[in-house]
């Protein structure tokens, strides 16, 4: 259907015009779409090298060069790089070796310690692992530190410290066919030869900037959120930021990021400006403590199936599976039950008529989120600018008991750009509509590189057979078979978001992809393989499936204000974080390569 088309469903319960509400998603799309998409940021490069420092370990670390070989050599010590290492340890794999940028394991959170840091997803299904390690965590929403420390407690159950090169980058991975090895080069001079390379290179490490005007020439303080710098802000994790109480500090992005973190700022700092493109839906959090009555009842299994159970209600369940109540019920899952609702009350739905249903589940939604804002800030100014209008999934959602309350504030001015951004940078501060807000501080709560390139995003290329480059092959689209493998570069796996089926929950997509390429490399070991890659045909025919399934998706952003999800409005890059992924979602893809591994005759692999 078209973007202002009638509903053939009844929409007259609604005590709002969902037409009229449409039409205002619209412009406020279309006011906010750039030529430059995804060029209208920068790399933290050059004279912004800085941003990309690590704050949190000794400066002047060395070590020797290594010139060695292991079996498997994983890129990223994120979740998805652990959980590589767990399943491959569980297959008997003893010579892992780990290169990792950080100092320790963690990846987004590792890196990510700014002040109010939390996961949005239930951590009863984010934690990889619970029972495994016999741990439940200690509220329903972790904090970073605890997500950390959770991090850290699978590496060492699963011996993954053993070889391990932290502070260290890859430079350039190269696959020599006489040997059928690669070898992996890093800017420790390290030349490191491997059987298998399985890179887990993470999504939400690598800051991006803004590319506005003057942005080298601020004479205050400034850093990204990414790399929190806590000795001029005093405080922690947890807040205190006593650094900044004689402090004018601005903040460029209100994403999910800067949810998190603006209440601190609010609370502690002697003013602080908001700059403001695009406000976040935020919804209610209502975090508590994990109920020690209610964690002793758990019986065994009951991870598994509750991680499988939030995404089955997100995303829509596959033919095999059964339905179930959905057990985590929170800000995640209210559209789709709201949905399933409606489509129970006029039991004689078509698809079509449930693709609507969804989108008047949605739009209720978001009205209740733009109603709370009301209810919250005080200033009626400031509520309207802080409403979110667009569909809930076009953004992240973002969840919080104290980020609207900030705004009522005295020292806490929000400066909304209308949807045009921070006009110009200064030495002395932030250029918006003309009129300069002179500061001592400025971060940037601006992202993470996800809209450009895959090698791009890993900082380095993969030169494979015949001296083609991944960046080469992949220009246009990635290329995968099940976004594991790609022909032309044998023994070499990828975890992450390509060509997979998109969840909310990352975990539980790299936990599955995990699973799957632990399976690959172990079935290759027992038949003594020297190279596993795709076949060409094996290929192309995923990529028929991506392409034809992803227009669904496509669809949807097509009507969404600019940001990561949608490449910044660049929604036929195949490139971009979602784009170019499964249509029929995480539970369907889950299912396919489950039954792909059960066939068990590794169709579309060539073993050599």
């Amino acid at each position: 259907m078209t973007e202002l088309q009638k509903y053939s469903v009844d929409t007259s319960h609604l005590d709002f015009d969902p037409d009229e509400v449409r039409r205002k998603y619209i412009q406020e799309r279309d006011k906010r779409i750039r030529d430059d998409g995804f060029g209208q940021y920068q790399h933290a490069t050059g004279e912004l090298a800085g941003f990309m420092e690590d704050h949190y370990v000794e400066p002047g670390f060395t070590r020797d060069a290594l010139n060695d070989e292991v079996e498997v050599l994983i890129i990223g010590g994120g979740f998805g790089g652990l959980l590589a290492g767990a399943q491959l340890r569980k297959a008997g794999i003893e010579k892992i070796r780990y290169v990792e940028k950080a100092g320790d394991f963690g990846g987004t959170w590792y890196w990510n310690r700014y002040p109010g840091a939390q996961c949005d997803v239930e951590s009863f299904v984010y934690f990889p692992l619970l029972e495994e390690l016999d741990y439940i965590p200690k509220e329903r929403y972790s904090h970073a530190p605890e997500i950390l420390d959770h991090s850290i407690a699978i590496a060492k159950k699963y011996d993954l410290y053993r070889d391990t090169c932290f502070q260290t980058e890859v430079t350039e991975l190269r696959w020599d066919e006489p040997s059928k090895l690669w070898t992996i080069y890093t800017d420790r001079d390290d030349k490191i030869k491997a059987h298998y390379v399985v890179m887990a290179n993470g999504v939400l490490t690598r800051p991006k900037l803004p590319g506005i005007p003057g942005i080298t020439s601020f004479k205050g303080h400034t850093f990204h959120t990414s790399r929190w710098d806590y000795d001029y802000t005093g405080g922690s994790c947890e807040g205190g930021l006593s650094g900044l109480a004689d402090k004018r500090v601005g903040i460029i992005g209100t994403g999910a990021t800067a949810v998190q973190c603006i209440p601190h700022l609010g609370k502690d700092a002697k003013q602080l400006f908001v700059f403001q493109r695009t406000p976040s839906s935020v919804d209610v959090r209502n975090n508590a403590p994990t109920d020690p009555e209610w964690a002793a009842k758990l019986e065994p299994g009951w991870h598994k199936e509750r991680v499988e159970n939030f995404s089955l209600t997100v995303s829509g369940r596959p033919k095999k599976s059964k339905p179930g109540k959905d057990q985590v019920s929170d800000g995640w899952t209210d559209v789709a039950n709201e949905a399933e609702k409606m489509a129970r009350e006029k039991p004689k739905t078509t698809p079509e008529q449930k693709k609507e249903l969804l989108e008047v589940a949605d739009l209720k939604k978001m009205e209740e989120i733009r109603h709370r804002v009301s209810s919250i800030v005080k200033d009626e100014e400031t509520a309207d600018a802080l409403k979110a209008y667009y569909w809930q999934f076009c953004k992240r959602p973002c969840f919080h008991d104290d980020y609207l309350q900030t705004y009522n504030l005295p020292n806490v001015n929000l400066i909304d750009t209308h949807g045009d951004g921070v006009e110009r940078i200064t030495p002395k501060g932030v250029i918006i509509d003309g009129q300069e807000y002179e500061l001592d501080c400025l971060i940037f709560g601006t992202g993470f590189e996800l809209g450009s390139s895959y090698t791009s995003r890993s900082g380095y290329d993969v030169i494979g057979r015949d001296g083609i480059a991944l960046s080469e092959k992949w220009a246009d689209r990635p290329s995968t078979l099940h976004g594991i493998a790609s022909r032309g570069f044998p023994n070499c796996f990828f975890l992450g978001y390509i060509q997979t089926g998109v969840s909310p929950n990352f975990t539980h997509m790299l936990g599955e992809q995990a699973q799957h390429l632990a399976y690959v490399i172990n079935e290759g070991r027992k038949r003594g393989a020297k190279t596993i890659e795709p076949t060409q045909e094996a290929e192309d025919a995923w990529v028929n499936v991506i392409e034809r399934t992803a227009e669904s998706v496509e669809r949807h952003f097509a009507k969404c204000t600019p940001g990561y999800y949608s490449n910044e409005g660049e929604v036929g890059n195949r490139n971009g974080f979602m784009n170019g992924q499964y249509g029929g979602g995480p539970a369907q893809f889950f299912q396919i390569i489950e039954d792909w591994r059960e066939e068990g005759s590794l169709k579309g692999l060539e073993i050599k």
